[in-house]
């Protein structure tokens, strides 16, 4: 995972998730939210604007294009690498989301929660789709605009803890008690003990006795 702002004061935030069927997902995942990263912090180096589609597109190309790499070196498949990419970018009151595969953002207008980008499952049950896929990728990408006081971006292993199986919406009490500390902080940036926190919670008994799924959540505030 990847969160970072950058010199432009864009919000920067990537979830990827190895499939656990794959060999070298763990990997893949890495060098997937690293070349995204990278990519990020290069466009905000030269201007403000939001990545236009076909950047996006470029940047997974050359992810794609190092896992193929990768891969002849094992003498295996790319699909040996494969993981999923859920991928914020805020400039202001302008979003721009990333998504292969499932997991899912939501973001905070106000005092509700609603989902801006929704899990997508695959033609079987607990399957997706991942950035590895041939030939192309089901690569999702959605603007949203408005004035946003918060995100959350996460992998499949919170979904069902944390959204309504029918609709896919944000269960809000979850969400308005784990961000609670984050508003609360007096200072910008990422705070070591609120994540150390974050941390012992997804990995406790409360979580994992309802889900044996790798966990990734990211939380943001802006109040």
């Amino acid at each position: 995972m990847s969160c970072f702002m950058t010199s432009s004061e864009a919000l920067c935030a990537i979830v990827c998730d190895g499939a656990g069927s794959a060999q070298f997902g763990g990997e893949g995942a890495s060098v997937l939210a690293r070349t995204m990263s990278q990519s990020l912090r290069e466009h905000f180096r030269v201007g403000r604007a939001l990545p236009e589609d076909d950047d996006v597109w470029s940047w997974l190309d050359s992810a794609r294009d190092r896992l193929a790499v990768a891969a002849e070196r094992r003498e295996t498949t790319r699909r040996a690498f494969a993981s999923t990419l859920v991928m914020l970018v805020a400039v202001a009151d302008k979003i721009l989301t990333a998504h292969i595969g499932d997991g899912a953002i939501v973001a905070r207008p106000g005092e509700t929660w609603e989902t801006i980008s929704r899990p997508e499952n695959g033609e079987f049950a607990s399957t997706t789709y991942f950035a590895t896929d041939d030939p192309m990728p089901r690569l999702r990408l959605a603007r949203h605009e408005g004035k946003w006081m918060g995100f959350a971006v996460f992998s499949d292993g919170i979904e069902n803890l944390v959204l309504d199986h029918r609709n896919d919406a944000p269960h809000k009490p979850f969400f308005n008690t784990m961000i609670a500390p984050i508003d609360a902080l007096n200072e910008p940036g990422k705070d070591a003990r609120l994540s150390s926190a974050l941390a012992a919670f997804l990995r406790g008994p409360k979580v994992c006795d309802k889900t044996d799924d790798d966990k990734t959540l990211l939380l943001l505030s802006s109040r």
